[in-house]
């Protein structure tokens, strides 16, 4: 299973009487997919993951922005909640099948968690944790981008579809399109935490994945390779 990104965010202020306004500018500041600049759900999830949902709001044909879904969240205002918001972000995706880049809608779930909602574990995972899609989104696939600073190297797999992969990448128009594709996928990355950080008292934020020990370092030195 392809390994996944996250953002999460901490706030100066927060407590149980912040946090859906504050969830509200942290849903402002997504980049949303113009073809559907709307969230498409809302679950509300009550003391830890394992729990039945309290609440579930199909948004889909709603058109419901961020002060909307915010509002639906007050109506299951506790310090042991989670409220779950899901939308679509347009990126850069390359197929390893057909070797083609299309820019479209993927996956985007935001969250707020309460802070006593799982044993308090927005102290570590983020008050505000934004799932950002698979990993290799931002990092390319197989460590060919940076790759001294990969959890796996370029050479690292024997996979067939890994194997022409790197062939297809000997090519040196290939490889360049392959990095500044990548790359506008980290500054519009980028360019979000930014606008977190305007809309919010951050006091810190985090970019994460699962399969790279620094994330964020991986992403800065792909950025500034040439």
């Amino acid at each position: 299973m392809a390994n996944r990104a996250y953002l999460s965010v901490w706030t100066r202020d927060f407590s149980e009487q912040t946090m859906i306004a504050e969830f509200a500018r942290f849903l402002t500041a997504a980049p949303l997919s113009p073809d559907g600049s709307s969230f498409t759900e809302l679950i509300v999830q009550a003391v830890d993951p394992t729990e039945t949902p309290v609440a579930e709001w199909d948004l889909r044909k709603q058109g419901y922005g961020p002060a909307e879904v915010a509002a639906l969240a007050a109506q299951h205002l506790h310090a042991d909640t989670a409220y779950v918001a899901n939308a679509s972000w347009d990126l850069w995706a390359f197929d390893l099948g057909t070797l083609k880049w299309v820019h479209g809608p993927q996956p985007l779930t935001l969250t707020c968690n309460g802070p006593g909602f799982d044993d308090g574990a927005a102290a570590t995972e983020g008050q505000f944790l934004a799932e950002l899609g698979f990993e290799h989104f931002f990092t390319g696939h197989a460590g060919l981008l940076a790759p001294g600073h990969a959890a796996n190297p370029f050479n690292g797999s024997d996979h067939p579809m890994e194997k022409t992969f790197r062939r297809w990448m000997t090519v040196e128009q290939n490889k360049r399109e392959y990095a500044a594709k990548t790359r506008e996928n980290i500054q519009q990355l980028f360019a979000w935490v930014d606008s977190v950080e305007r809309v919010l008292p951050v006091e810190r934020s985090r970019l994460w994945s699962e399969g790279e020990e620094n994330f964020e370092a991986r992403l800065d030195a792909i950025l500034t390779q040439r």
